[in-house]
């Protein structure tokens, strides 16, 4: 919990947030896997992966949604864990061997008593500019108890 205005990030509506990047692997999304227990082929089979429509293996999408969660942290620290959401829409895949830059940008900022709502803004693009996820965040920053 922020306890005084002054540990409250000064963001404003257009302001943009600190970009996360992520160079992608099949090692990283091995782990990933073996995390979640989630051993889909179209993430850890490269074999079976070459002869899809995407022509490898993609990581999970909740692992790309983990450094949309990793750059909303940077700013928002414990507000994010204790009720940021997100809503998304996947777009394209990411492939183990992209790059993945999530961006974000803070869309608005409304005080309610003790309690200031952001809305932000949230992407993430691969190497070739390709969209791979967009949506929003919500993050409630409780100003006092």
């Amino acid at each position: 919990m922020i306890t005084s205005e002054s540990e409250v990030p000064e963001l404003h509506p257009g302001d943009a947030l600190p970009g996360v990047i992520r160079h992608l692997d099949q090692e990283k999304i091995n782990l990933y896997a073996e995390a979640v227990g989630d051993f889909n082929p179209i993430h850890v089979d490269e074999k079976f992966a070459a002869r899809t429509a995407f022509g490898g293996t993609v990581a999970h999408g909740m692992l790309i949604l983990a450094y949309v969660s990793e750059m909303m942290t940077q700013v928002f620290k414990e507000s994010w864990f204790s009720g940021g959401k997100l809503s998304v829409r996947f777009k394209a895949p990411a492939h183990s061997t992209d790059t993945v830059m999530v961006s974000g940008r803070v869309d608005s900022v409304k005080r309610e008593n003790d309690n200031l709502n952001f809305t932000c803004r949230v992407d993430c693009h691969n190497q070739k500019r390709e969209t791979v996820v967009t949506g929003e965040a919500r993050v409630t920053v409780k100003l006092s108890e």
